[in-house]
């Protein structure tokens, strides 16, 4: 399982440390893709698979399940880790994610997410407003 907030910098090669906590959890080689919110997704092996399974499960014949086959998929790629425990981040998922610098890399339960630093707090800081209602509305879930 995948917890916690961490800080690196992207250098000018699109190199990005993974934290130390999350290097055996993803595996040396992992995917990652465009995520929602502007952010990137980062799965091991095992939760891609699944996760490819659900998405193949979808049905063609709708366009909404179309296109969001085609935006996963198309942006997805594998990534190794070198030694030092960096990845390299293909431009197209930079651009997208807008990660220039500072990022922010977060734990969430199956997946890491990667976001630039600045979406990453204004997400926050809207989110955290809103966080006692989305808990009561969400009560109805048993959690």
């Amino acid at each position: 399982m995948f917890m916690g907030e961490y800080r690196h910098n992207i250098d000018d090669k699109g190199r990005l440390i993974v934290p130390a906590k999350f290097r055996d959890g993803l595996g040396e080689t992992f995917v990652i893709t465009r995520g929602l919110d502007q952010c990137l997704f980062a799965y091991p092996g095992s939760e891609w698979t699944q996760l490819e399974q659900k998405l193949k499960s979808l049905p063609f014949t709708k366009a909404d399940a179309r296109k969001f086959t085609r935006f996963f998929f198309s942006g997805a790629c594998e990534v190794e880790q070198d030694k030092q425990g960096r990845i390299n981040i293909p431009g197209h998922l930079r651009d997208y994610a807008k990660l220039k610098k500072e990022c922010v890399i977060i734990g969430v339960s199956t997946r890491v997410e990667i976001w630039c630093k600045e979406l990453w707090e204004d997400y926050y800081s809207s989110s955290e407003e809103s966080f006692n209602e989305i808990a009561e509305s969400i009560v109805d879930l048993d959690l």
